[in-house]
């Protein structure tokens, strides 16, 4: 299966369509900072686009509503279907009504479960979820190392909703740096979900120092968790400085923790860039045009050493 590499936001952009097309898309929630940017990425640049509307449904973490929302877009005979899906498992059942009706359907940031075996007419656009964890990983190695502890530390995961393939994706990464010679010397002591959220992030945090739970890094699959766990971390009194916290996504409450001193380590992860590249696809895929299957976009490292850069974006 081939995959393109989208170094930039796909600059070069669609010709404006001859005649009106309309696309569906599905979003797993509304109320999650990350999907709110990719959202506003995918409307702002349609918005720039002749004749090409969005009509955006918000699935609120079920299941049923997005099969549901499928089913209504295929009924209605949209051009193409955009799905941030609610569980990347269920995405077969998505797959399959959009190629019985001959519609295009693009999966957008969270891998689907069949990706190996997509339909014509179907891709994902996302970023490669090898790449946040391990970037993630190994810069809270390189920073444990840094603080004297590599004869051997402590780590705690919060993982993202177990549904998700990025969330057992981005633990797994951890798990794997940690195997390696160089971050050998780290033990992770506890893993649990927090479901991407920030007052969950808290909550959990919470229960483990209340259970009195040692240890010198706190390694989340996003920043919303990260960030929650900071909350509760201040507010048990420990000092940041000698704790040392990282997520991924690079949002920007997670950029202003970072300038605060709070946050060590995140990684950018393109929301916006991720929507176009969608609205590309699925513009290109009702055209007939040819795209691969898989469309990633590159996470990058940020830390205080390269935080202004991200700041400005």
């Amino acid at each position: 299966m081939k995959t393109f590499l989208i170094t930039t936001v796909l600059a070069a952009g669609i010709a404006s369509a001859a005649s009106a097309e309309n696309i569906g898309v599905s979003m797993a929630l509304f109320d999650d900072n990350f999907l709110t940017v990719l959202r506003n990425g995918m409307q702002d640049y349609a918005k720039g686009l002749d004749g090409v509307t969005l009509q955006v449904e918000d699935a609120q973490n079920d299941v049923g509503k997005q099969l549901n929302q499928i089913q209504n877009f295929v009924a209605s005979g949209v051009d193409a279907i955009i799905v941030n899906p609610v569980d990347t498992d269920a995405t077969a059942a998505m797959s399959q009504a959009a190629a019985d009706a001959g519609i295009p359907l693009v999966y957008v940031n969270r891998q689907p479960v069949n990706l190996d075996s997509l339909p014509e007419k179907q891709a994902f656009v996302a970023s490669d979820e090898k790449e946040s964890g391990t970037l993630e990983a190994k810069e809270v190695c390189r920073l444990l190392k840094e603080k004297g502890k590599d004869k051997g530390a402590n780590i705690v995961i919060m993982m993202g909703e177990l549904s998700n393939q990025a969330a057992r994706m981005r633990t797994q990464d951890v798990h794997d740096v940690i195997a390696t010679d160089d971050c050998k010397f780290i033990k992770v002591v506890e893993e649990q979900t927090a479901e991407w959220s920030r007052t969950k992030g808290t909550d959990l945090m919470t229960n483990w120092l209340s259970a009195g739970l040692q240890f010198d890094a706190v390694v989340s699959n996003n920043d919303e968790m990260a960030i929650g766990a900071i909350q509760a971390l201040k507010t048990a009194g420990v000092s940041m400085d000698d704790m040392i916290v990282g997520g991924v996504d690079a949002t920007a409450d997670a950029l202003a923790a970072m300038k605060a001193g709070d946050l060590d380590v995140t990684v950018f992860q393109n929301a916006a860039g991720q929507g176009q590249g969608a609205v590309d696809a699925a513009l290109k895929l009702a055209r007939g045009e040819k795209v691969e299957t898989k469309i990633f976009v590159p996470f990058e490292l940020v830390t205080p050493a390269n935080l202004a850069d991200y700041m400005k974006k």
